[in-house]
């Protein structure tokens, strides 16, 4: 499967105490799928009436790289699942891009039914692949809105930019068709994206902003590539996320 190579990047479970290291209060999350599939997650609770983060990640490592992240916008009184897909760190399975669609709506489905969140209270997050993902729950599942960053438009749009229009279809089992799905959302939408992308170029993340029907806002982080986005952008990016969840959300 050369999905594997070219998509699906996961990396194995390295088995430390990471409440401690982090700081932070992880509650540990298995989740049943389907008869073959469970999996991991992180609930990172910061309050009855806090924002909720369900947080769709991208296409390589697993959760325990987003730690640092995480543990910045915990500060700022959001709390946070994150989830790994089928596949990746402790999660059973082989990951897809329908996998990875049915990991995402059953871990909303568990904030909405087991954890009694209200969707009123839920945004979801998505970055690089995992705004593709993010917008599939999002259009099928009610919430409050909605934030992508490294977006791209399809796997297609990829192949164009990186392997001179190399026919995805051909070889590669999926789709990842932002593009098409964007146009579908009836929510408010944050589109992130770094200056300096050299992976997703900013003119895919702007295309992906412009698909989309509003509210939306765009906001670039000046001199960040594709994966330090929330590093380069310091305060001002955490401030964004904020500033946004706490205008969708209730109070």
């Amino acid at each position: 499967m050369l999905e594997s190579v070219f998509v699906f990047q996961p990396s194995a479970w390295d088995d430390q105490n990471w409440t401690q290291i982090s700081g932070l209060p992880l509650e540990e999350i298995w989740l049943p799928v389907d008869d073959t599939t469970t999996i991991f997650g992180w609930y990172i609770d910061s309050g009855p009436s806090s924002p909720v983060l369900l947080w769709c990640h991208g296409n390589a490592g697993n959760v325990s790289h987003r730690l640092e992240n995480i543990r910045r916008l915990h500060q700022r009184g959001i709390s946070i699942f994150i989830f790994d897909y089928r596949g990746y760190g402790r999660s059973t399975g082989v990951p897809s891009e329908a996998g990875l669609y049915q990991d995402a709506l059953a871990s909303y489905d568990y904030l909405i039914q087991q954890r009694r969140i209200s969707f009123e209270r839920l945004i979801i997050f998505g970055r690089s692949l995992g705004s593709s993902v993010a917008v599939e729950v999002a259009v099928k599942r009610s919430t409050a809105g909605l934030i992508v960053e490294g977006a791209f438009p399809s796997i297609q749009a990829m192949a164009d930019h990186h392997y001179y229009g190399l026919p995805a279809k051909w070889i590669l089992d999926v789709d990842f068709n932002l593009d098409k799905k964007v146009r579908l959302l009836r929510v408010p939408l944050l589109v992130i994206h770094g200056e300096q992308d050299s992976i997703v170029p900013m003119a895919m993340g702007k295309q992906v902003f412009d698909a989309a029907l509003e509210p939306k806002q765009w906001y670039v982080v000046k001199g960040a590539e594709h994966n330090d986005v929330p590093y380069v952008g310091g305060e001002s990016y955490f401030l964004e996320l904020d500033t946004f969840l706490h205008r969708v959300v209730p109070k």
